[in-house]
């Protein structure tokens, strides 16, 4: 981190959490990517295609305690 950078640091973690919230969202949004509505189109696009995966046969669910049984030995 440069000396500039890391003095914008300091002045930005003394603001209230919504004030550096609202900083960190305008930091991001300056970047090139897709915006949250195309993101929200992509996901809603994939929630269906998994759910018509599930009932045709495609896929299976996995009960959910063994997905937290799964990840709680991850974490261990």
């Amino acid at each position: 981190m440069t000396a500039r950078t890391q003095q914008v640091f300091e002045k930005a973690i003394h603001l209230p959490p919504v004030e550096r919230a609202e900083l960190v969202e305008q930091i991001l949004s300056s970047f090139d990517r897709p915006s949250c509505e195309e993101i929200d189109t992509r996901w809603a696009k994939e929630a269906e295609d998994r759910i018509d995966a599930y009932d045709q046969g495609k896929i299976k669910a996995i009960p959910a305690s063994r997905v937290f049984e799964k990840i709680n030995k991850q974490e261990s």
